[in-house]
């Protein structure tokens, strides 16, 4: 469903409408990475996931627009309950949008996922988000029992599930993932609009679709390449979106970044933390080692990672939007062992001083009134 009103006004209430031409949503998000202590060796995941609280009440003191937390089940990553971590944002922040950086659904129960998210609504006023996906790793499969033949079956099936506890509406459904159910609801229900729902996808023509199907909001990973790679896919978004007779919904991507005071410093404050991090999942993958030349070349105007001054940023965000009309932009702020005041800085930086450039250069690309 996409036709979102308050029970008291009547008034529609869509958070993911798109935003003007001119105009694009600056957000946070972060796996909660384990960083190292002074002697060099892991923090503990308690720690580490009290230092998200103070991340997330930065970004929101700076007005930035969400905070995203991803689900990992790896000693890598802190978050494996995004939902208990922002029920306890939500008592900690005022304005920012809470949500998860992906859920992953194939590996939980979806009427779960809206029962614990719609609470986690209920807890912020109104400001939670979800964002499903299969995720990047798959260690939460032989953690919960479930089989990687079955990984197409487990995300078409609960995905369809969700969407129909979403609607707040008695459920009607049957499959092979889980029994079925008849004529049930899920509870709690939301008070002023539905759950604000997104799809990650790492770019795919049939992911996309997917989520056009149910009228969703999308984000694009962008980890890798070049992001003006994706306008096929986004373009495709928008033509899917109309076939199936949806009105139009935010999209948005994510991408790594760092910022410091000058592109070298930030570029060499980031580099051994943006290497360690890539060359283990690498090793994990099958990769080939990476590169100073590879992280500089996705550091320029045209790569995948943000990282650099303030005004670096800021004219890569502009160019984003240019190039492919994105609504929002998230900033994956966290890296590897990157330490927490380096994030601090960062994120100081990226509200105070990226956000306000960004808005200078896109309102100085609208066109001008003519004089009358």
């Amino acid at each position: 469903m996409t036709n979102e009103m308050t029970e008291e006004t009547n008034v529609p209430v869509n958070p993911t409408a798109p935003v003007a031409a001119d105009q694009i949503l600056l957000g946070l998000n972060t796996f909660g990475d384990i960083g190292l202590d002074e002697q060099g060796q892991p923090l503990p995941a308690a720690q580490v996931l009290r230092q998200l609280l103070e991340q997330a009440e930065l970004a929101d003191a700076l007005g930035l627009q969400s905070f995203g937390v991803g689900e990992h089940h790896r000693a890598d990553f802190a978050v494996s309950a995004p939902e208990v971590f922002l029920a306890a944002a939500a008592a900690r922040t005022e304005r920012i949008r809470l949500g998860s950086a992906v859920t992953v659904l194939s590996s939980d129960d979806p009427i779960r996922v809206f029962q614990r998210f719609s609470t986690v609504d209920a807890l912020s006023d109104g400001r939670a988000e979800v964002m499903l996906g299969r995720g990047s790793f798959i260690e939460s499969f032989p953690l919960f029992g479930l089989d990687l033949d079955d990984y197409e079956l487990l995300f078409e099936e609960k995905l369809e599930l969700f969407d129909q506890a979403r609607s707040q509406k008695p459920m009607h459904w049957e499959g092979r993932s889980r029994p079925g159910i008849s004529g049930l609801k899920a509870y709690p229900t939301l008070e002023k609009h539905l759950l604000p729902t997104w799809i990650g996808v790492g770019g795919t023509p049939e992911s996309v679709i997917r989520c056009a199907h149910y009228g969703y909001p999308i984000i694009f990973a962008i980890i890798g390449g070049q992001p003006r790679a994706f306008a096929p896919l986004v373009e495709l978004y928008r033509e899917a979106m109309s076939k199936y007779g949806h009105p139009m919904q935010q999209i948005a991507t994510h991408s790594p970044g760092y910022l410091a005071q000058t592109d070298q410093q930030a570029r060499d404050e980031f580099f051994p933390h943006w290497i360690l991090s890539r060359n283990k999942i690498g090793a994990e993958r099958g990769w080939g080692p990476g590169s100073r030349a590879d992280f500089e070349e996705m550091c320029g105007p045209e790569g995948a990672l943000y990282v650099g001054s303030p005004e670096t940023v800021a004219q890569k965000i502009a160019l984003l939007k240019r190039n492919l009309g994105v609504d929002r932009f998230d900033l994956k702020y966290s890296n590897g062992t990157l330490p927490h005041q380096a994030m601090m800085r960062s994120i100081e930086l990226f509200g105070s001083q990226v956000a306000p450039r960004v808005a200078e250069l896109l309102a100085a690309d609208s066109p001008r009134p003519e004089p009358k």
